[in-house]
Protein backbone atom coordinates (compact mmCIF):
# COMPACT_ATOMS: atom_id res chain seq x y z
CA UNK A 1 0.00 0.00 0.00
CA UNK A 2 1.23 3.31 -0.86
CA UNK A 3 0.50 5.75 1.97
CA UNK A 4 -0.15 9.31 1.67
CA UNK A 5 1.16 12.28 4.36
CA UNK A 6 3.52 11.96 6.71
CA UNK A 7 2.41 10.09 9.61
CA UNK A 8 2.13 6.25 8.38
CA UNK A 9 0.96 4.84 11.60
CA UNK A 10 -2.26 7.10 11.26
CA UNK A 11 -2.59 6.05 7.38
CA UNK A 12 -1.77 2.35 8.66
CA UNK A 13 -4.63 2.38 11.11
CA UNK A 14 -7.23 4.01 8.76
CA UNK A 15 -6.25 1.52 6.13
CA UNK A 16 -7.44 -1.23 8.63
CA UNK A 17 -10.85 -0.30 7.60
CA UNK A 18 -10.04 -1.93 3.85
CA UNK A 19 -7.43 -4.79 5.10
CA UNK A 20 -5.64 -7.09 7.64
CA UNK A 21 -2.24 -7.33 8.52
CA UNK A 22 -1.42 -3.41 7.81
CA UNK A 23 2.22 -3.25 8.31
CA UNK A 24 4.49 -0.63 7.56
CA UNK A 25 7.98 -1.57 6.07
CA UNK A 26 9.50 1.58 5.01
CA UNK A 27 8.64 5.16 5.37
CA UNK A 28 5.70 5.61 3.02
CA UNK A 29 4.99 1.83 2.61
CA UNK A 30 2.88 -0.54 4.12
CA UNK A 31 1.73 -4.20 3.54
CA UNK A 32 -1.21 -5.59 4.19
CA UNK A 33 -3.50 -9.36 3.48
CA UNK A 34 -7.20 -9.46 2.34
CA UNK A 35 -7.82 -6.28 0.76
CA UNK A 36 -10.78 -5.28 0.01
CA UNK A 37 -10.54 -3.23 -2.96
CA UNK A 38 -13.70 -1.27 -3.17
CA UNK A 39 -13.30 -0.21 0.42
CA UNK A 40 -9.62 0.86 -0.59
CA UNK A 41 -10.38 3.21 -3.21
CA UNK A 42 -12.02 5.33 -0.36
CA UNK A 43 -9.24 5.29 1.35
CA UNK A 44 -7.84 9.35 2.55
CA UNK A 45 -4.11 8.57 3.27
CA UNK A 46 -3.59 5.20 1.21
CA UNK A 47 -2.89 6.31 -2.74
CA UNK A 48 -2.91 3.11 -4.11
CA UNK A 49 -2.88 -0.40 -3.67
CA UNK A 50 -0.38 -3.01 -5.59
CA UNK A 51 -0.24 -6.82 -5.49
CA UNK A 52 3.00 -6.91 -4.12
CA UNK A 53 6.10 -8.95 -6.65
CA UNK A 54 8.94 -8.80 -4.47
CA UNK A 55 10.88 -6.44 -2.09
CA UNK A 56 15.11 -5.74 -2.45
CA UNK A 57 17.30 -3.47 -1.19
CA UNK A 58 16.47 0.20 -2.62
CA UNK A 59 18.73 0.12 -5.43
CA UNK A 60 18.34 -0.41 -9.21
CA UNK A 61 20.04 -3.39 -9.91
CA UNK A 62 18.13 -4.95 -7.33
CA UNK A 63 14.60 -3.89 -8.50
CA UNK A 64 15.70 -5.48 -11.68
CA UNK A 65 16.86 -8.87 -10.47
CA UNK A 66 13.43 -9.07 -8.87
CA UNK A 67 11.60 -8.12 -12.00
CA UNK A 68 13.68 -10.43 -13.86
CA UNK A 69 13.00 -13.60 -11.66
CA UNK A 70 9.48 -12.87 -11.24
CA UNK A 71 5.88 -14.95 -12.79
CA UNK A 72 4.58 -12.46 -14.58
CA UNK A 73 1.16 -14.17 -15.71
CA UNK A 74 -0.10 -10.98 -17.66
CA UNK A 75 -1.13 -10.01 -21.28
CA UNK A 76 -1.04 -7.02 -22.75
CA UNK A 77 0.57 -3.73 -22.66
CA UNK A 78 2.71 -2.55 -19.54
CA UNK A 79 4.61 0.56 -17.98
CA UNK A 80 7.09 1.03 -15.12
CA UNK A 81 6.47 3.94 -12.78
CA UNK A 82 9.10 4.09 -10.22
CA UNK A 83 9.22 6.49 -7.14
CA UNK A 84 11.61 7.99 -4.73
CA UNK A 85 9.12 7.93 -1.90
CA UNK A 86 9.49 11.36 0.20
CA UNK A 87 12.88 11.82 -1.39
CA UNK A 88 14.49 9.59 1.19
CA UNK A 89 17.26 7.74 -1.54
CA UNK A 90 18.99 9.03 -4.57
CA UNK A 91 18.19 6.48 -6.99
CA UNK A 92 16.99 8.56 -10.41
CA UNK A 93 13.94 7.12 -11.40
CA UNK A 94 13.91 7.70 -14.85
CA UNK A 95 16.82 5.61 -15.05
CA UNK A 96 15.08 2.90 -12.95
CA UNK A 97 11.98 2.80 -15.50
CA UNK A 98 14.37 2.57 -18.24
CA UNK A 99 16.23 0.26 -16.85
CA UNK A 100 13.20 -2.39 -15.53
CA UNK A 101 11.03 -1.47 -18.28
CA UNK A 102 14.13 -2.94 -20.60
CA UNK A 103 13.96 -6.61 -18.01
CA UNK A 104 9.92 -6.54 -19.69
CA UNK A 105 11.11 -6.25 -22.82
CA UNK A 106 13.52 -8.65 -23.10
CA UNK A 107 9.98 -10.98 -22.10
CA UNK A 108 8.58 -9.62 -25.16
CA UNK A 109 6.16 -7.10 -22.95
CA UNK A 110 5.03 -4.23 -25.69
CA UNK A 111 5.69 -1.10 -23.46
CA UNK A 112 2.60 1.96 -23.77
CA UNK A 113 3.64 4.51 -21.30
CA UNK A 114 -0.21 6.54 -21.57
CA UNK A 115 -2.60 3.86 -21.42
CA UNK A 116 -1.16 0.72 -20.13
CA UNK A 117 -2.92 -2.35 -19.39
CA UNK A 118 -1.05 -2.93 -16.58
CA UNK A 119 1.15 -0.68 -14.11
CA UNK A 120 4.30 -1.86 -12.65
CA UNK A 121 5.69 0.42 -9.52
CA UNK A 122 8.47 0.26 -8.39
CA UNK A 123 9.05 2.39 -4.93
CA UNK A 124 12.67 3.11 -3.20
CA UNK A 125 11.99 4.19 0.13
CA UNK A 126 14.37 3.99 3.51
CA UNK A 127 16.25 0.43 2.87
CA UNK A 128 13.82 -0.99 1.15
CA UNK A 129 12.41 -1.11 -2.30
CA UNK A 130 8.94 -2.57 -2.93
CA UNK A 131 7.87 -3.76 -6.46
CA UNK A 132 3.88 -4.80 -7.44
CA UNK A 133 1.45 -3.98 -10.20
CA UNK A 134 -1.28 -1.59 -9.08
CA UNK A 135 -4.58 -3.05 -8.03
CA UNK A 136 -6.26 -0.39 -6.92
CA UNK A 137 -6.21 3.37 -7.56
CA UNK A 138 -7.39 6.26 -4.59
CA UNK A 139 -10.32 8.19 -5.70
CA UNK A 140 -8.88 11.32 -4.27
CA UNK A 141 -11.63 13.88 -5.24
CA UNK A 142 -11.57 15.89 -1.72
CA UNK A 143 -10.44 19.01 -3.39
CA UNK A 144 -14.20 18.89 -5.18
CA UNK A 145 -15.57 19.32 -1.73
CA UNK A 146 -13.60 22.44 0.03
CA UNK A 147 -15.52 23.59 2.60
CA UNK A 148 -15.23 27.13 0.75
CA UNK A 149 -16.99 25.43 -2.03
CA UNK A 150 -19.93 24.38 -0.32
CA UNK A 151 -23.55 25.78 -0.32
CA UNK A 152 -23.09 26.05 3.52
CA UNK A 153 -19.90 27.47 4.55
CA UNK A 154 -18.80 27.96 7.91
CA UNK A 155 -15.51 29.26 9.26
CA UNK A 156 -13.38 25.97 10.78
CA UNK A 157 -14.82 23.41 9.19
CA UNK A 158 -12.66 20.09 8.66
CA UNK A 159 -10.73 19.84 5.60
CA UNK A 160 -12.62 16.63 3.49
CA UNK A 161 -9.21 14.13 3.82
CA UNK A 162 -9.06 14.33 7.36
CA UNK A 163 -13.39 13.77 7.84
CA UNK A 164 -12.83 10.86 4.84
CA UNK A 165 -10.18 9.28 7.35
CA UNK A 166 -12.15 9.26 10.69
CA UNK A 167 -15.33 8.04 8.90
CA UNK A 168 -13.19 4.88 7.52
CA UNK A 169 -11.98 4.27 11.20
CA UNK A 170 -15.22 4.47 12.50
CA UNK A 171 -16.68 1.80 9.84
CA UNK A 172 -18.38 3.80 7.18
CA UNK A 173 -19.56 1.47 4.28
CA UNK A 174 -22.37 0.49 2.34
CA UNK A 175 -25.01 -0.42 5.09
CA UNK A 176 -23.31 0.73 7.66
CA UNK A 177 -25.28 3.91 10.04
CA UNK A 178 -22.81 6.69 10.93
CA UNK A 179 -23.56 9.54 13.26
CA UNK A 180 -22.16 12.81 13.85
CA UNK A 181 -23.75 14.12 16.83
CA UNK A 182 -22.10 17.48 17.17
CA UNK A 183 -22.32 18.03 13.04
CA UNK A 184 -21.76 21.60 12.29
CA UNK A 185 -21.55 22.48 8.24
CA UNK A 186 -21.69 18.42 7.59
CA UNK A 187 -18.47 17.53 6.63
CA UNK A 188 -18.38 14.45 8.13
CA UNK A 189 -21.30 13.44 6.84
CA UNK A 190 -20.65 14.23 3.50
CA UNK A 191 -17.61 11.92 3.29
CA UNK A 192 -19.58 8.89 5.16
CA UNK A 193 -22.33 9.14 2.53
CA UNK A 194 -20.04 9.28 -0.49
CA UNK A 195 -18.66 5.99 1.03
CA UNK A 196 -22.48 4.50 0.81
CA UNK A 197 -22.91 4.62 4.52
CA UNK A 198 -26.02 5.95 5.63
CA UNK A 199 -25.60 9.16 7.91
CA UNK A 200 -27.25 11.09 10.76
CA UNK A 201 -26.25 14.14 12.12
CA UNK A 202 -27.39 16.53 15.28
CA UNK A 203 -26.22 19.75 15.85
CA UNK A 204 -27.51 22.04 18.79
CA UNK A 205 -27.45 25.43 16.35
CA UNK A 206 -30.26 25.05 14.10
CA UNK A 207 -28.41 27.23 11.52
CA UNK A 208 -26.03 24.57 11.67
CA UNK A 209 -28.28 21.84 11.23
CA UNK A 210 -30.07 23.19 8.42
CA UNK A 211 -26.96 24.43 6.64
CA UNK A 212 -25.86 20.33 7.06
CA UNK A 213 -28.51 19.09 5.40
CA UNK A 214 -28.43 21.89 2.34
CA UNK A 215 -24.88 20.36 2.10
CA UNK A 216 -25.78 17.04 2.43
CA UNK A 217 -28.37 16.95 0.04
CA UNK A 218 -26.03 18.68 -2.45
CA UNK A 219 -23.12 16.16 -2.12
CA UNK A 220 -25.10 13.22 -0.98
CA UNK A 221 -28.97 13.67 -1.70
CA UNK A 222 -29.92 10.94 1.31
CA UNK A 223 -29.44 11.31 4.92
CA UNK A 224 -31.21 12.40 8.48
CA UNK A 225 -29.48 15.64 9.88
CA UNK A 226 -31.91 17.42 13.21
CA UNK A 227 -31.63 20.00 15.71
CA UNK A 228 -30.31 18.56 19.34
CA UNK A 229 -28.39 17.55 21.94
CA UNK A 230 -25.54 15.75 21.75
CA UNK A 231 -26.43 15.17 25.48
CA UNK A 232 -29.82 13.52 24.94
CA UNK A 233 -29.91 12.00 21.37
CA UNK A 234 -33.06 11.12 20.03
CA UNK A 235 -31.92 7.60 18.75
CA UNK A 236 -32.39 4.29 20.36
CA UNK A 237 -29.78 2.01 21.97
CA UNK A 238 -27.61 0.64 19.96
CA UNK A 239 -28.98 2.28 16.63
CA UNK A 240 -25.86 3.37 15.05
CA UNK A 241 -22.60 1.37 13.59
CA UNK A 242 -20.28 4.18 14.53
CA UNK A 243 -19.53 7.80 15.88
CA UNK A 244 -17.24 10.47 14.68
CA UNK A 245 -17.53 14.18 15.99
CA UNK A 246 -15.28 16.96 16.67
CA UNK A 247 -16.05 18.45 19.81
CA UNK A 248 -15.69 22.28 20.93
CA UNK A 249 -12.20 23.54 20.82
CA UNK A 250 -11.38 26.33 23.46
CA UNK A 251 -12.48 26.58 27.19
CA UNK A 252 -15.54 27.55 26.89
CA UNK A 253 -19.16 25.79 24.96
CA UNK A 254 -21.35 28.09 22.47
CA UNK A 255 -23.98 25.82 23.87
CA UNK A 256 -24.74 27.57 26.84
CA UNK A 257 -26.70 25.25 29.13
CA UNK A 258 -23.62 23.08 29.49
CA UNK A 259 -19.71 23.71 30.66
CA UNK A 260 -17.42 22.03 27.66
CA UNK A 261 -16.35 19.17 30.33
CA UNK A 262 -20.14 18.66 30.46
CA UNK A 263 -20.74 18.70 27.27
CA UNK A 264 -17.92 16.17 26.09
CA UNK A 265 -18.62 14.22 28.98
CA UNK A 266 -22.25 14.19 27.92
CA UNK A 267 -21.82 13.46 24.48
CA UNK A 268 -19.69 10.49 24.99
CA UNK A 269 -21.60 9.16 27.84
CA UNK A 270 -24.72 9.36 25.05
CA UNK A 271 -22.71 7.97 21.95
CA UNK A 272 -21.60 5.16 24.06
CA UNK A 273 -25.76 4.83 24.52
CA UNK A 274 -26.29 4.14 20.58
CA UNK A 275 -23.06 2.80 19.23
CA UNK A 276 -20.03 0.84 20.16
CA UNK A 277 -17.63 2.57 18.19
CA UNK A 278 -16.49 6.75 18.04
CA UNK A 279 -14.06 8.05 16.89
CA UNK A 280 -13.70 11.37 18.45
CA UNK A 281 -11.08 14.80 17.36
CA UNK A 282 -10.39 17.14 19.51
CA UNK A 283 -7.95 19.93 20.42
CA UNK A 284 -6.94 18.31 23.69
CA UNK A 285 -7.25 14.77 25.16
CA UNK A 286 -10.34 13.70 26.79
CA UNK A 287 -8.56 9.90 27.78
CA UNK A 288 -10.27 9.79 30.94
CA UNK A 289 -13.51 11.69 30.30
CA UNK A 290 -13.72 8.80 28.08
CA UNK A 291 -13.16 6.03 29.87
CA UNK A 292 -15.50 7.78 32.53
CA UNK A 293 -18.34 7.37 29.89
CA UNK A 294 -17.21 3.52 29.76
CA UNK A 295 -15.25 3.68 26.59
CA UNK A 296 -12.11 1.98 26.01
CA UNK A 297 -9.38 3.84 24.77
CA UNK A 298 -7.86 1.91 21.60
CA UNK A 299 -5.46 4.71 20.59
CA UNK A 300 -5.07 8.61 20.38
CA UNK A 301 -3.35 9.82 17.49
CA UNK A 302 -1.68 13.56 18.02
CA UNK A 303 -1.84 15.24 14.84
CA UNK A 304 -0.02 18.55 14.19
CA UNK A 305 -2.73 20.86 11.82
CA UNK A 306 -0.61 23.91 13.14
CA UNK A 307 1.02 25.87 14.59
CA UNK A 308 -1.23 26.28 17.39
CA UNK A 309 -3.56 23.34 16.64
CA UNK A 310 -2.83 19.56 17.70
CA UNK A 311 -5.76 17.16 17.01
CA UNK A 312 -5.85 14.41 19.02
CA UNK A 313 -7.77 11.96 17.39
CA UNK A 314 -9.39 9.35 20.01
CA UNK A 315 -10.51 5.91 18.61
CA UNK A 316 -12.81 4.85 21.07
CA UNK A 317 -14.66 1.01 21.35
CA UNK A 318 -16.88 -0.40 23.67
CA UNK A 319 -18.34 -4.13 24.27
CA UNK A 320 -21.55 -4.28 22.51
Amino acid sequence: MELAGEEDAFAAREAESAATDVTVVAPGLATARGVDTERAKHLAYTRRVVELVGHCDPTIDAAHAVVEAATIDREGTVAVRARDVRSLTDVSTTDAERRIGSALVAREFDVDLDDPDHELRVYFSEDACLVGWTVVEGVRDFADRKPTDRPFFQPGSMAPVDARAFVNMAGAKPGARILDPMCGTGGVLLEAGLVGADVVGVDAQSKMAAGARVNVAHYVGDGHVVRGDATALPLCDDSIDGVVFDAPYGRQSKIARHSLAELVGGALAEVGRVSSRCVMVADRSWTEEAEDAGWEVEQVFERRVHRSLVRYVHLLHRES
